[in-house]
């Protein structure tokens, strides 16, 4: 997923030209304040006259504690919401405020008859939104995804960061992960669900070890993708989030072996000296089924 600032048109339209599976245009933090309600057009004219092809269309809306919340959701769904695939909420706290932002999309929706609802993903970047997880996640059918914020989120933990979603001094201090908790979160809920689990930005967009370190934590605890803030990005979170030959070859050759043994009556087998069992199965189709989706 590739952020892109709703107040610049001219990354609007290289983000819709972008290798990223999602493009999220936002009115949110990337935007100044004295600029978010002129951006708002900006956003329209993007879904109205850019090519976005497969790429799935959001936009990220500012928070329901401010005041431009609203007026994101009723100025830009009024007009292009036929067009949108998701909306982005920040910083959901409690699935009251999930409910709030469904209702208003829904009540959009019936006035202007589109056909198709919306989508709605909600980034958990609050001590509260770790605490009303699961509630936030059976908020509402609409929800599509789940998404790690790791900068608000330490603010309101007040663990001292000194950039978005990137490692310091302070992660040689703690012998653990300090996001752990709240990731693993995340992901279960999300699976428990049958959502999206999307991981947060890597603010620094020229560290590629650092981008590539993060990624590969995020993908190992079970997310399915990483937000990016610069095209560069992309790739790197593309190769590392994608099956590798390797782990797909592997994968085949398990199912394979899996389906020979059943035939003869057997239910875990061995291979390369490790016991295969069922749970081996569903690791293994799992793998191959994101491979297929690709």
């Amino acid at each position: 997923m590739l952020y892109v600032p709703a107040s610049r048109p001219d990354m609007i339209e290289k983000a819709a030209a972008s290798e990223a599976d999602a493009v999220c245009i936002d009115l949110e933090d990337a935007v100044a304040v004295d600029e978010k309600p002129a951006s708002r057009a900006n956003v329209i004219r993007a879904f109205k006259e850019l090519d976005f092809g497969r790429t799935l269309k959001a936009f990220r809306m500012n928070g329901i504690d401010t005041p431009f919340g609203y007026r994101d959701l009723i100025d830009v769904v009024e007009e292009v919401g036929d067009r949108i695939d998701v909306v982005m909420m920040p910083k959901a706290h409690l699935p009251q405020d999930v409910r709030f932002v469904c209702m208003l999309l829904t009540q959009i929706e019936n006035a202007k008859g589109f056909e198709r609802p919306i989508g709605l993903e909600v980034q958990i970047e609050s001590a509260k939104g770790f605490m009303y997880l699961r509630e936030i996640s059976e908020a509402s059918p609409r929800l599509q995804a789940l998404i790690f914020g790791p900068g608000d989120y330490s603010a309101t933990m007040q663990m001292p960061v000194a950039n978005i979603g990137e490692l310091d001094e302070n992660d040689r201090i703690y012998p653990g992960h300090r996001w752990h908790a709240v990731m693993h979160g995340v992901v279960a809920a999300a699976r428990a669900q049958g959502l999206r689990a999307i991981d947060g930005p890597f603010a620094g967009y020229r560290d590629t070890s650092g981008l590539e370190h993060s990624a590969r934590i995020a993908r190992v605890m079970g997310f399915d993708g990483k937000q990016c803030i610069h095209p560069n990005q992309i790739p790197i979170v593309n190769r590392i989030f994608s099956p590798s030959a390797e782990e797909v070859a592997h994968a085949k050759a398990v199912v394979n072996a899996y389906d020979e043994a059943t035939k003869s009556g057997r239910g875990a087998i061995g291979k390369d000296g490790k016991m295969i069992d069922y749970a081996n199965i569903r690791m293994a189709r799992a793998i191959l089924k994101k491979r297929e989706s690709l």
